[in-house]
């Protein structure tokens, strides 16, 4: 009597080539993308201590200058009137925001588009030593956001909801700088 160690149900797996599954080239059927982004992406806007005025909240596969038109909308704070050149307020963006689309919406938003690299940034600072950095305050928000740990993993099912509690945060936020700065 000879008994067979392939059958199904007895808990042997064939590793013969016979057995293996092959992936047969059919260019037909698309292939299935792979490296998607998951997750939530943060774009803030913010003064020049960090306090936040804007946030717009979509998901980690949409690129940051998609995110510019309803992040500048959304301000909470009403801006003064610009009279002359002076009075001209500047968007200070990151490379990822370089173009002329970008810089349409920023100028659509009364807003002049500072776009520099961070070897331009080095530059600057190594020939004025006196001139403030700017991203890290942008940087700085982004940190004080994450110390929520809610929305530091988001397990929100809507976007809806993490928009509520990101907006909840930056309104505490908003609350610890004034207390700071009134006593």
């Amino acid at each position: 009597m000879t008994v067979c160690t392939a059958l199904p149900g007895n808990g042997r797996q064939p590793t013969e080539p016979w057995a293996k599954h092959r992936w047969l080239p059919n260019a037909s059927v698309r292939t299935r993308p792979t490296g998607g982004k998951k997750g939530r992406k943060r774009s803030l806007l913010v003064d020049a201590r960090g306090v936040p005025l804007s946030i717009a909240v979509s998901g980690a596969n949409l690129h940051d200058s998609k995110l510019l038109d309803p992040t500048l909308a959304r301000v909470v704070v009403e801006r003064p009137e610009v009279t002359g050149w002076k009075d001209q307020q500047y968007l200070c963006l990151d490379a990822g925001y370089v173009g002329y689309p970008v810089s349409k919406i920023a100028r659509k938003h009364r807003y002049y588009p500072r776009v520099k690299s961070r070897a331009e940034e080095r530059l600057i600072k190594y020939r004025y030593p006196d001139s403030k950095p700017r991203r890290w305050v942008v940087e700085r928000t982004h940190s004080w956001l994450n110390r929520f740990r809610k929305l530091l993993v988001s397990f929100e099912k809507t976007e809806a909801s993490y928009t509520a509690l990101t907006q909840l945060a930056a309104a505490l936020i908003c609350w610890r700088q004034t207390t700071s700065i009134y006593g």
